[in-house]
């Protein structure tokens, strides 16, 4: 099992689009997967047709454990192998909640131990800050996978998300990894997103992945309609974007590239 948290500070970069289509992608190819949403706006969990706000068990009562894990993973619809434990607003105080509590940074990490022979790939959703939620996800995670759009503001924050990633990687998870840098909402014709991507590549190097997501209708309305791209409209250009970054994301896995 490898645990993947999507994570970026800034806000408005792709992060949800990319964690509900890659985790639906990665699950129509026959693996095993969990999305866990851990920011409480919840986008995720209805992205991928949940009602969340009619829900008895998320990731809040997990998290301050009032819930057995077994009793927040529910299914999504009409993608077999694609599971989730949902957000909503509730979670918005757990913050607070959590810095009371034991061992308050790997909560998510002790909870998640029990369903590894259950899955191939859990991906956490995580906030756009770095409280003690996104905490939990890197805590618990073996890697990191940073959607950033191709803007001169990304650049700006490049050197205090790495600082974050190392960190956590510091105090309390020796073996978290960035696991690569997907370049969101790219429109080849526009040459300062060229520049950006340029500079971007010549930080990460090999980490930036060859499959680019570009600005796409379709992309931006399926969420609404509580369904990954895969089911909204397989032919669009965003779905295949996300398909062809599948692909590659699973190549790594294997040790290809």
């Amino acid at each position: 099992m490898k645990i993947v948290s999507i994570f970026n500070q800034k806000g408005g970069v792709g992060k949800t689009t990319t964690n509900i289509n890659l985790a639906a992608y990665i699950a129509l190819q026959g693996h095993r997967v969990l999305v866990i949403d851990i920011d409480p706006q919840g986008n995720t969990s209805s992205g991928l047709g949940v009602d969340k706000d009619n829900i008895e068990n998320t990731t809040y009562e997990l998290l301050i454990d009032e819930t057995d894990i077994n009793d927040t993973v529910i299914s999504v619809e009409n993608i077999e192998n694609l599971k989730i434990i949902p957000s909503n607003m509730n979670l918005a105080g757990a913050d607070l909640e959590l810095s009371y509590m034991e061992n308050r940074e790997s909560i998510l990490k002790t909870k998640l131990q029990t369903l590894k022979e259950e899955f191939d790939f859990i991906i956490i959703d995580c906030p756009p800050s770095l409280g003690l939620l996104t905490i939990n996800a890197l805590t618990a995670s073996d890697s990191v996978l940073i959607p950033m759009q191709c803007e001169y503001y990304a650049l700006e924050g490049i050197s205090q998300l790495v600082k974050t990633i190392q960190k956590v990687k510091k105090g309390l998870n020796k073996n978290l990894e960035i696991e690569g840098v997907v370049l969101t909402m790219f429109d080849p014709r526009r040459n300062l997103q060229i520049q950006v991507a340029e500079e971007l590549k010549s930080y990460f190097g090999e980490l930036v992945y060859e499959s680019s997501i570009p600005r796409n209708i379709r992309l931006a309305e399926s969420p609404s309609f509580g369904m990954p791209i895969a089911l909204y409209d397989p032919r669009a250009k965003g779905a295949e974007a996300y398909e062809d970054l599948t692909h590659e994301f699973l190549r790594k896995q294997k040790g290809g590239k």
